[in-house]
């Protein structure tokens, strides 16, 4: 035992050395360093903290004092040192990794503080780095245990790199799809999008690096890969969402059997409603002598009025009334309009009602809806 002491005494003073190096810098820097960022008014040396950025990278103490310490205590030429030499490499390039994943995830947490930057796929991007990452240090432990250079390794790599596209194939297109979303901003968590080729409408509940999961308004789970949305044709109601407008764009048949010029009586009796005398006296004074008015004619202007009139279209987006071609079954009347009102139920309540309310206004103008007749 003692010749045992007397051989690697150095050794051992230098382990006794590293552990208490671990233990002082755990009870003793890694709660310097907290009380620092709890005092600071950034927001990222709170995150390197929650994240254990700082609590892993204390362990890195012991291994530099390993690794400058170890030559003077040990012969380079033994076998001892060789694998104690390569076990504390080890250690570095594993606790290296654990650190540079804390930190990724505070940056991510740090970038999503941002209100802008909410909802973006942040975590995808930080799983391609860390994956990139991950690579990186396969790659040096292989190094250490094998003894040749990393250098010669990426060389030889190149025979591997159909097996690598193969087996990566999904991160690699979703690292690349990410970029793009990211940069783009074309998808962020809580969008609600619609990709009608999969039959998928709902809201994104999570993007990550391989796959999107969207939760659809049957209550379904969808899940697509990340790289398909940048492949694929879909539609992004988020503009709708932030602006609080969305747009209505309804129609009614109108039977043709009940166009005719409107009296000079009835006329009068329109004008009587403050709300179509604008309309209808800029309809007067575009009409030759003698000429009366359409009573579709003077349906669709005044229905604009009408809409313009009511609180929940907005009008600095486009209001138009207008007459579609028709397909010999009633003259199409159709409304495009934004509203104010974007929440589902609310907004279907608000469209139906409307399209109830320009029905009922049909016999102020002499005009009928068209109704399908069994000859038909």
């Amino acid at each position: 035992m003692i010749q045992f002491y007397e051989t690697y005494r150095g050794l051992i003073i230098l382990v006794a050395i590293s552990i208490l190096a671990l233990i002082i810098s755990r009870h003793l820097l890694y709660p310097f360093f907290k009380k620092i960022a709890e005092k600071s008014s950034n927001k990222f040396d709170d995150l390197l903290i929650q994240r254990r950025t700082i609590e892993r990278a204390v362990h890195i103490v012991p291994a530099i004092i390993l690794y400058v310490g170890m030559p003077h205590v040990l012969a380079s030429t033994t076998v001892l040192f060789h694998t104690l030499y390569t076990l504390n490499n080890l250690y570095f390039i594993f606790i290296g990794f654990l650190i540079f994943d804390s930190f990724l995830h505070a940056c991510a947490d740090h970038i999503l503080l941002n209100s802008n930057k909410q909802g973006l796929p942040i975590q995808g991007v930080r799983q391609a780095i860390l994956l990139v990452g991950f690579l990186a240090c396969a790659i040096l432990v292989i190094s250490q245990i094998t003894g040749k250079s990393p250098v010669i390794l990426l060389s030889g790599l190149g025979a591997l790199a159909a097996v690598f596209m193969l087996i990566f194939r999904d991160p690699i297109l979703g690292f690349t799809a990410g970029i793009q979303i990211a940069m783009f901003d074309l998808v962020r968590t809580g969008d609600w999008i619609e990709v009608s080729k999969e039959g998928i409408d709902g809201t994104v509940d999570a993007v990550s690096l391989t796959s999107i999961r969207i939760s659809n308004w049957d209550n379904t789970t969808s899940v697509l890969p990340t790289y398909s949305l940048v492949s694929t044709t879909f539609k992004n109601w988020r503009q709708m969402q932030d602006t609080s407008r969305r747009r209505v764009q309804r129609s009614i048949l109108i039977d043709a059997n009940s166009l005719h010029t409107l009296s000079a009586d009835k006329m009068q009796t329109l004008e009587k409603n403050p709300l179509y005398a604008p309309a209808l006296q800029k309809l007067s004074s575009r009409l030759s002598a003698g000429e009366l008015p359409l009573n579709l004619t003077a349906f669709r202007l005044c229905i604009d009025a009408f809409l313009r009139s009511i609180p929940e279209i907005d009008p600095k987006y486009t209001l138009i009334v207008r007459e579609k071609e028709s397909n010999g079954k009633g003259i199409p009347l159709e409304i495009y309009i934004f509203t104010s009102i974007s929440q589902w139920a609310a907004y279907e309540d608000f469209s139906s009602t409307l399209v109830d309310r320009l029905i009922a206004k049909l016999p102020e103008f002499d005009l009928k809806l068209y109704q399908l007749s069994q000859a038909e």
